[in-house]
C-alpha cells in the first residue's frame, strides 16, 4: 500500500514537470526554472552565489533538492490522507457486517440464501425463493414432483398445501377404506385392497420428503411440503406468491394444482347454522374421520347426490345399515343412480344394485327446503315428500378453485370452469395447471374439465415433465373407474353423457368379472396406476366365429359389458361394466375416430364372451 501510495505522487509531480520546455544550460536556466517558480530575487541570488562547482553541472543541486523536498512532502501528505481513509472504511465495514449478522441471527425469516451455509437453527422456517413452487397438495402436485425429479434429480420442489396431511390418494376415502375391519382405520389410514393387499391411503411416507426449511441447502435436492398454508396471492411479473400468514415465496417455475371444493345446495346454504352444523362436504381425510365417526352414534343419514361419490358413500354406508341398524336414505333428481352418466336401463339396473345394499334410494327428488325439528333435519322436496334424517352428505359436484386468477390475471374458462390452459398445461410461459382446475383442449374432444384421479395423475406427471423442458402436448385420454363394493365395478374413458347415443354389448359375467378380481390381476387397487398411458398399438376388427354377445332384455342381470357413446356415429366415450384391464382397446378406438357400421364386432376385441 505504501508503495503504490509513494509512487502515485512521484508520477504526479513527473506529469507536473513534463510540460516545461528544455531548459539552456548555465544560471539564466537556473534563475530562469526559479522564477516559474515565483522565488524570490534575493533567495534567487543567493542560491546562485552559494553554488558551487560547474554551472549546469552535478554541482547545481539546488533545483533537484527543491524538487526532491516538494515530493517527498506532497508523498508523505497523500500516504497519511490515504491511509486514514482506508481506516475508517474498514471500520464502518467492520461495523457494518456485525449488525447484519445480529440482524440475522434475531429474525429467522431473512433469506437463507443471501446468507450462505449457516447453522441449521437460524434457517428461516419457510425458503423465500425455490426453484419449482407447486400450489397446492393433491394428487396433481405429487405426480408433477416425482416427475420434476425424475427428469432433473438435484431439482429442489415445495409443495403448499391447504390441507394439513401430506399428499394422498382420494379414492379409498368413498371406497375401500369403508369396507376395512380395522377398528382403527381412521387413525392407521391404511386399508386392504380388493386383491387383499394392504396399503396406506399416502402415495410416501413422511421419510420421502425433505423438511421446508432444510430445502434449499440439501445437497440432493427434494420434496418439501408446507402443510396448512393458502396462496392468496400471485404475482405473474414478479413471481412471487403471498400466503395467508404474510410469507413471500419467489419462483422460476410454478405449478397451479388447487383441485376444487364440494359443491353445496342452495337449499342448504339457506338454513341456519343448526343445520350446517350437521352437514358433512366430503372430500379429505378428516371428512372421512367425521363421517365415520357419525356414522356409529347417529341413527339416520341422508346423502344427497347420485353421481359417483354419491353412490360409493351410499353402497358403503349401506353396508352398515344391515350390520348396525343405520337407516341409509339416497335422493337425487334423476331417474336413477348415475344417471348423468350411464343408459337409462344401465342407471335403473344400479339403483336396484345400491337398493340391495340396504340404502333407502329416492330418484326424482329435487330439495326445496331443509329445516330443524325437534332434534331431527326436516328435508321438503319440491314434490311435498319430506325426508327426516340425523346427518346429510351433500354430494352433488366440485367447484374448481380458481381464486388466483383474479390476482394473477389468469383466464377462467366461462363454460366449463377451470384455468384455461394450452395443450402444453401452460396458462403462461412459466405457469402451468393439472388437475381438476386445468380446463385443456382436448384434440379429440375438444375443450374439457376432467375431475378424476388417472386425470390428476397423468396431467400432474405431464406438467412436471413440461416444467423440466419436455414441452410435450397433452395426448392422453384419462379414464375413471367407481366400485359399488368388491363385486361391480367399471372403468370409462372419453365423453359419457347419458344425453348421447348408447349401444351396449352385454354378457354374462364369471367370478373373475369383479373388481376384487381385476385388482388381483393387476396387483394395485387404483387401476389406473397400471394402465394410465398403456394404448392398445394395432385394433383390427374382423367377423369372428365366436358367439356375437347380445344385449339382455329388461329385468336380465348385466353381468359384464361394453357400452359405445357416438356423437355423428363415431364413439367418443366407452364404459366397461365389469370388464377390466382392457382401457388401451378403448383408448385406441376413441383415438381413431372411425364409424362403426357393427358395434357388436367391436365389442368382441375386448372378449367379453370369454368364459
Amino acid at each position: 500500500m505504501f508503495r503504490c501510495s509513494v509512487a502515485a505522487a512521484a508520477g504526479g509531480v513527473v506529469r507536473a514537470l513534463r510540460p516545461l520546455s528544455p531548459a539552456p544550460r548555465g544560471r539564466a536556466a537556473a534563475g530562469n526554472l526559479l522564477q516559474r517558480w515565483n522565488v524570490p530575487i534575493k533567495l534567487q541570488m543567493s542560491r546562485q552565489v552559494a553554488s558551487s562547482g560547474v554551472p549546469g553541472g552535478k554541482g547545481d543541486s539546488s533545483v533537484f533538492v527543491l524538487i526532491v523536498g516538494l515530493s517527498t512532502l506532497g508523498a508523505g501528505v497523500y500516504v497519511y490522507r490515504s491511509l486514514r481513509e482506508n481506516k475508517e472504511r474498514f471500520t464502518s465495514r467492520v461495523t457494518t457486517i456485525t449488525g447484519r449478522s445480529q440482524e440475522n441471527e434475531s429474525a429467522p425469516g431473512t433469506d437463507a440464501a443471501s446468507r450462505g451455509t449457516r447453522a441449521p437453527g437460524a434457517r428461516p422456517e419457510v425458503p423465500s425463493h425455490v426453484p419449482f413452487l407447486l400450489i397446492g397438495g393433491g394428487t396433481a402436485a405429487f405426480a408433477a414432483a416425482r416427475s420434476i425429479r425424475a427428469r432433473d434429480p438435484g431439482a429442489r420442489v415445495l409443495i403448499v398445501s391447504e390441507d394439513p396431511a401430506l399428499p394422498y390418494m382420494r379414492p379409498p376415502l368413498s371406497k375401500e377404506l369403508w369396507f376395512s375391519d380395522d377398528p382403527k382405520v381412521t387413525e392407521t389410514l391404511r386399508f386392504k385392497q380388493w386383491n387383499g393387499k394392504e396399503r396406506s391411503i399416502y402415495f410416501q411416507p413422511p421419510s420421502f420428503y425433505v423438511p421446508v426449511r432444510d430445502l434449499p441447502f440439501v445437497e440432493n435436492g427434494g420434496v418439501a411440503v408446507l402443510c396448512g398454508k393458502k396462496v392468496v396471492h400471485m404475482d405473474v411479473r414478479g413471481n412471487t406468491v403471498k400466503l395467508n400468514d404474510g410469507t413471500q415465496i419467489s419462483y422460476d417455475k410454478c405449478l397451479i394444482a388447487t383441485g376444487g371444493s364440494p359443491r353445496n345446495l342452495p337449499a342448504i346454504e339457506r338454513a341456519g347454522k343448526d343445520v350446517q352444523q350437521r352437514l358433512t362436504l366430503f372430500r379429505k381425510i378428516e371428512d372421512f374421520k367425521s363421517l365415520e365417526k357419525i356414522s356409529r352414534e347417529v341413527k339416520s343419514i341422508t346423502i344427497i347426490g347420485g353421481g359417483f361419490l354419491g353412490s360409493e358413500l351410499a353402497c358403503a354406508l349401506g353396508r352398515r345399515a344391515r350390520t348396525r341398524g343405520l337407516e341409509v336414505i339416497q335422493l337425487f333428481p334423476e331417474n336413477g343412480n348415475m344417471g348423468k352418466v350411464l343408459p337409462e336401463y344401465l342407471s335403473n339396473w344400479t339403483t336396484e344394485k345400491v337398493r340391495r345394499e340396504g340404502v333407502n334410494v329416492m330418484p326424482n327428488a329435487v330439495v326445496k327446503s331443509v329445516s330443524v325439528s325437534g332434534n331431527r333435519l326436516v328435508i321438503k322436496l319440491k314434490d311435498g315428500r319430506k325426508v327426516e334424517t340425523d346427518h346429510i352428505v351433500a354430494a352433488v359436484g366440485l367447484e374448481p378453485n380458481v381464486e388466483l386468477a383474479k390476482s394473477a390475471g389468469l383466464e377462467v374458462d366461462s363454460d366449463f370452469g377451470g384455468f384455461r390452459v394450452n395443450a402444453e398445461l401452460q396458462a403462461r410461459s412459466n405457469i402451468w395447471v393439472a388437475g381438476d382446475a386445468a380446463c385443456f383442449y382436448d384434440i379429440k374432444l375438444g375443450r374439457r374439465r376432467v375431475e378424476h384421479h388417472d386425470h390428476a395423475v397423468v396431467s400432474g406427471r405431464l406438467a412436471g415433465e413440461n416444467m423440466t423442458g419436455a414441452a410435450k402436448p397433452y395426448w392422453h385420454q384419462s379414464m375413471f373407474w367407481s366400485d359399488l363394493g368388491p363385486n361391480v365395478g367399471y372403468e370409462a374413458i372419453g365423453l359419457v353423457d347419458s344425453s348421447l347415443p348408447t349401444v351396449g354389448v352385454f354378457a354374462k359375467a364369471t367370478a373373475k368379472d369383479t373388481p376384487k378380481s381385476a385388482t388381483e390381476q393387476s396387483g394395485t387397487g387404483i387401476r389406473s396406476e397400471s394402465e394410465t398411458e398403456a394404448e392398445a398399438s394395432d385394433v383390427r376388427i374382423s367377423p369372428s366365429s365366436s358367439p356375437t354377445p347380445q344385449v339382455p332384455k329388461q329385468g336380465e342381470d348385466y353381468g359384464k359389458g361394453v357400452i359405445f357413446y357416438l356423437r355423428d356415429k363415431v364413439v367418443v366415450g366407452i364404459v366397461l361394466w365389469n370388464i377390466f384391464n382392457r382401457m388401451p382397446i378403448a383408448r385406441k378406438i376413441i383415438k381413431d375416430g372411425e364409424e362403426h357400421d357393427d358395434l357388436n364386432e367391436v365389442a368382441k376385441l375386448f372378449n367379453i364372451h370369454e368364459d
